[in-house]
């Protein structure tokens, strides 16, 4: 039986969550270089449903 999308988004919610928080960390010492840094840090995350989980979670975050 294939994983369903919310059973996916269960399981990895909380590691998502601290991926973009190890991300957002790096913010102020990176600075101008961040994004440019997260783009490829992002890059090299698979699959692609946890990989939009991230930048949910990445944006969620930065408007805290």
């Amino acid at each position: 039986m294939s994983e369903t999308r919310a059973d996916f988004h269960r399981r990895h919610l909380a590691q998502a969550t601290q991926e973009a928080e190890r991300l957002l960390a790096r913010r102020a010492e990176l600075q101008g270089g961040w994004l440019n840094w997260v783009a490829a840090e992002l890059y090299q995350l698979k699959p692609a449903p946890y990989v939009a989980m991230v930048r949910r979670e990445l944006q969620r975050l930065s408007q805290m």
